[in-house]
């Protein structure tokens, strides 16, 4: 059996996110579990081939409300300075419904590279009279590379939580 890899590229036309059925959140390992947020307001747009993105700092949620101020603090995302985090595309790769996405993501004025890898559903007609395709992609990157180093040592003296975090945007178009 021979596995052929298909060139493709996003689907052609101008889609915007849904925002109803979609999500952009981060998670990292704290402790002895996992600590997540989202943001509330995004936009996702993809057009001409490429995935590009934005994300409202300010409406970071987490299940600690006294938490999201914190997150928007110069320690983490730092709201003021930089209200927004981003993400463009670069080159999109396909394997059946399996997507990997090379790009950039920009967090707290830093901008690095990213791979978001994930699957992709290919547009389908909707019951509103509209059409519709399904992304959902997750990456790592190293959060201490934006800037984001804050930590709150354990007794031991160990890092409450490591450097790597994951993002997850998911989408509806």
């Amino acid at each position: 059996m021979s596995t052929t890899e298909q060139t493709r590229t996003l689907p052609t036309g101008t889609w915007a996110a849904d925002p109803v059925h979609s999500e952009i959140g981060f998670s990292i390992d704290y402790m002895a579990g996992t600590f997540r947020g989202t943001f509330s307001k995004f936009d996702a747009t993809v057009g001409d081939g490429r995935l590009q993105g934005s994300a409202e700092v300010a409406s970071v949620q987490v299940k600690d409300p006294n938490l999201e101020a914190h997150l928007q603090s110069p320690e983490f995302f730092d709201a003021e300075r930089n209200p927004q985090l981003s993400f463009a595309s670069k080159d999109v790769q396909y394997n059946g419904n399996e997507v990997t996405i090379d790009g950039e993501i920009t967090i707290k004025g830093e901008t690095q590279p990213i791979v978001f890898t994930g699957t992709i559903v290919d547009p389908i007609a909707d019951p509103f009279g509209t059409e519709r395709f399904g992304l959902k992609l997750a990456g790592n990157l190293d959060r201490t590379r934006f800037g984001v180093t804050w930590n709150n040592p354990l007794p031991t003296g160990e890092p409450a939580s490591p450097t790597r975090s994951s993002s997850s945007p998911s989408s509806s178009s």
